[in-house]
């Protein structure tokens, strides 16, 4: 039963009818979406009735540009970031490789993409290297001039580097996306539901240079996004103030979760404040316990050993999966 929760979180519905528990809410924690949503969206009115506008797109984008810290020209709006990573290997034309272990979806990437382990040495022909900084799900991260070094080692033999960034909102300085021009062979993959909480509505911005931006167009049609998230993600992104609440408030969280985990005989791995990763032979154990418990977390075929955990919003979740971890 374990099978059907290893391909991605949120599979909410699934979960209830396996392990049932009626006596309230489930807790997800399988997806290292923040917790915390950003509050304004039910504010946020929009005529359902119109299509979405150009104008708000593009305006839309050049906010969105600005929060990443790049030209607005290099900004292209998409139907959340997942999508992006589909088309990645349609528009580069190129072959594709992705290191290993990361994101389920890096593998749609390309059509016949190699998994890598590392990137130790130089290719020998064009390649399109892809990769998640932080990663998924194990919580590293790689230093943006590491990154740079590889940009220009693929660029050398035509090839590019694709740098998924769904969870790097929270940690900007290990973004590369101010990095991305016109005459550089670097796209950065963005997501706005991971950070804002929101991911329902389905939100996300590809940072490349112009000749892909304009493939992407091409690809989505002239409305990529619904009314509602032009709306949203251009309020969302004017609110520095709950922006720098949030940064500050999710390694809090990602703190307390050790501290949990800890006191639970567990080691968490990562340092991603979305979400922690559990290597114990224990893990299998722990997913069916939780869920028992109404709680929802993230298992791997691939890794029986490992479990990850999205951070609780508050003290009260923190102490319901401690109650779920201990009730042997």
């Amino acid at each position: 039963m374990i099978a059907a929760f290893t391909r991605h979180g949120g599979n909410l519905a699934q979960a209830r009818a396996i392990y049932g528990y009626g006596v309230g809410p489930w807790l997800d924690l399988s997806t290292g979406i923040n917790p915390v949503s950003w509050p304004g969206a039910g504010e946020i009115s929009h005529d359902w009735r119109a299509l979405p506008d150009p104008d708000g797109l593009a305006a839309l984008e050049a906010a969105a540009a600005r929060h990443f810290g790049v030209a607005a020209q290099l900004c292209c709006a998409v139907p959340g970031s997942d999508i992006a990573l589909r088309l990645l290997g349609t528009v580069l034309d190129t072959p594709g490789a992705y290191l290993a272990p990361g994101y389920s979806g890096h593998a749609a990437a390309f059509a016949d993409g190699t998994p890598l382990a590392g990137f130790a040495a130089r290719p020998k022909g064009p390649l399109a290297l892809l990769l998640a900084n932080p990663n998924n799900p194990d919580g590293r991260v790689r230093a943006p001039d590491l990154l740079l070094e590889w940009r220009d080692a693929l660029a050398e033999r035509d090839g590019w580097l694709a740098v998924d960034e769904a969870f790097a909102d929270a940690t900007p300085a290990i973004s590369v996306a101010r990095h991305v021009r016109a005459d550089q062979r670097l796209i950065v993959l963005r997501s706005f539901g991971k950070f804002f909480g929101l991911a329902g509505l389905r939100l996300g911005f590809v940072l490349a240079p112009p000749p892909v931006i304009a493939a992407f167009r091409r690809l989505l049609g002239d409305w990529p996004v619904s009314a509602a998230a032009l709306a949203i993600g251009m309020a969302a992104y004017a609110d520095s103030g709950w922006i720098a609440r949030a940064r500050r408030a999710l390694p809090g969280r990602a703190a307390a979760l050790d501290a949990v985990l800890r006191a639970c005989g567990l080691d968490p791995q990562g340092v991603c404040p979305h979400f922690r990763l559990i290597d114990s032979e224990r893990a299998g154990a722990l997913f069916v316990r939780a869920a028992r418990h109404g709680i929802l977390t993230r298992p791997f075929d691939a890794a029986p050993r490992w479990l990850r955990l999205g951070v609780p919003a508050d003290e009260g979740d923190l102490a319901r999966l401690h109650r779920a971890l201990t009730d042997g």
